[in-house]
């Protein structure tokens, strides 16, 4: 999708040197800290802000060559509605079914359509203006998914979305990458990325610094899940019995809340050291990771930004 991107703002460099693929029928998280370059990486794949140098390809039409057509196969999501407050959200949809030249026959149903989807049909001809922060995510969405495109690119969708709503827009994403589009999700709530997601990209200094494949729910790649060292927790009947057993294999357990928390290379030595612990008869309660995939990789690299 995009290769040796760049891209600067008057003397400032946003985006040095970003190499990106989004598999069709796949969800692609791009993580990273603040100023890491997300957002314009994005912008210039939506198509609004052309790139310094580098190429972009969106469905297999490049996008400085033609882009009319590349973004005619693009949905695009800020994290702002960005909306015409007097236009209603019935109204607005259908503004922008005009602006993809869907066929006036079909526009009706497909505003119809989207609007159930994102459950606005009590709200469909209220002002924009009266729509709560949440509703207006779940209008920028249906907006994005108009002309029905190959490829979604979403910034922070679930920004003030309530916990329902949260589910929902997972649920939509996963169909969506189910039925083959190629979905793009920057977000910094890690967690639901790891519930979401089936590799993620990890941008930083404006640059794609790594993949990461099967964090998440479909696993599209050959790494094996969960193969990165992270801190485990584990709580047990008697923690001190816990602490001793977990000293004695040679670890080293830090306390943590609702139990103690100890690194271990992968799943594999997870499982080994829980049927180890078993086996010694600590009371084991719970035995699960401390932090997602998504997250620990964000704190290594945050972390090392820091040095």
């Amino acid at each position: 999708m995009a290769h040796d991107v760049a891209r600067s703002f008057r003397g400032r460099v946003a985006v040095v040197a970003a190499d990106l693929v989004v598999p069709p029928g796949s969800v692609t998280a791009l993580v990273g800290p603040n100023g890491a370059g997300k957002t314009t990486l994005l912008l210039v794949l939506a198509g609004l802000l052309a790139p310094d140098r580098g190429s972009v390809t969106l469905d297999g039409v490049d996008l400085v060559a033609d882009p009319v057509g590349a973004r005619a196969r693009t949905g695009w999501m800020p994290d702002s509605l960005g909306s015409w407050d007097s236009l209603t959200a019935r109204e607005l949809l259908a503004t922008m079914a005009d602006a993809h030249r869907l066929p006036r026959a079909a526009s009706a149903a497909r505003v119809a359509e989207l609007l159930a989807l994102v459950h606005l049909e009590d709200l469909a001809d209220a002002p924009a203006h009266v729509l709560s922060r949440g509703q207006k995510q779940r209008l920028g969405l249906a907006r994005a998914l108009v002309h029905s495109p190959a490829v979604l690119l979403l910034d922070e969708p679930a920004s003030g979305l309530d916990p329902r709503s949260r589910v929902e827009l997972r649920d939509t994403l996963r169909r969506l990458a189910g039925e083959g589009v190629a979905v793009l999700v920057s977000s910094h709530v890690l967690g639901e990325l790891d519930e979401l997601a089936d590799r993620a990209v990890l941008m930083n200094g404006g640059r794609t610094v790594d993949v990461l494949e099967d964090v998440g729910v479909g696993g599209l790649g050959s790494d094996v899940p969960g193969s990165r060292p992270r801190p485990w927790r584990v709580r047990a009947l008697e923690p001190a019995q816990l602490l001793a057993a977990l000293e004695g294999r040679g670890l080293r357990p830090r306390p943590a809340e609702g139990g103690i928390d100890v690194v271990v290379p992968d799943e594999e030595s997870a499982a080994r050291l829980l049927a180890g612990l078993v086996a010694d008869g600590v009371g084991v309660v719970s035995f699960a990771p401390a932090t997602g995939l998504l997250e620990q990789a964000y704190l290594e690299l945050d972390e090392g930004s820091r040095r």
